[in-house]
């Protein structure tokens, strides 16, 4: 499957370069003088789409999104094509960065952080005797992980059955891993309704275990 990001990355580059070329002289009665300039409307319609992709291939705490936003303004005395200008350059280093894979080795990194912490958690929570809450949040980050990866190739979010078969038919992990997941699932909801009976804390040492396995592996 293509990765839909990168392919979106390419249709708003076409789609930018379309707009600059739609570049002609208008009047500006505020400075009272003929100037370049492109459709302001339809700067706007990209400008959104843009920053929708990039809060999701870069996420809204990058570089290339708080850049985006900062520029995306024309001001009082600049014109729709300074603008588009301005924010070409960020676009561009934006694809760039995420078609060479930089973006998404840093978020992963970042998250596979976070997940280590949450883990931790659980650990501590089984090792105290609370099985089922160690459980569940092992599952929470499970099913986190999905969503991770979702985003990485461009999958919609939706329950952890469906993200697990999506992303089984993607390609990012085998039929054994798929049902091993649903497994670990099945712990986890049966720890959230209280259904001690149908888990041991072997399953929930096992489960920890694994969703660590998980993270090292596909993050």
């Amino acid at each position: 499957m293509t990765d839909i990001y990168k392919q979106r990355f390419s249709e708003l580059k076409k789609q930018m370069e379309e707009l600059l070329a739609t570049e002609k002289q208008t009047y500006s009665s505020f400075l009272e003088k003929h100037e370049p300039n492109i459709d302001g409307n339809a700067l706007l319609e990209w400008k959104v789409k843009v920053r929708n992709l990039l809060s999701k291939a870069c996420g809204e705490g990058s570089e290339h999104y708080k850049e985006f936003s900062n520029n995306d303004s024309t001001g009082m005395y600049g014109t729709y094509l300074d603008t588009l200008k301005r924010l070409q350059a960020i676009f561009l280093a934006a694809k760039e960065d995420y078609e060479g894979g930089y973006l998404r080795a840093t978020r992963s990194l970042i998250q596979a952080e976070v997940f280590d912490s949450e883990l931790e958690q659980a650990k501590e929570l089984f090792q105290a005797g609370y099985k089922s809450s160690s459980a569940i949040i092992a599952g929470v980050v499970l099913e986190t992980t999905l969503r991770e990866l979702c985003d990485q190739v461009g999958l919609p979010h939706g329950k952890l059955d469906k993200m697990n078969a999506d992303l089984a038919k993607n390609g990012q992990y085998n039929k054994l891993q798929q049902k091993r997941i649903t497994a670990l699932a099945d712990i986890r909801n049966s720890a959230a309704h209280g259904k001690t009976n149908e888990f041991s804390e072997r399953d929930v040492e096992d489960m920890i275990r694994d969703v660590e396995r998980f993270i090292a592996e596909h993050l």
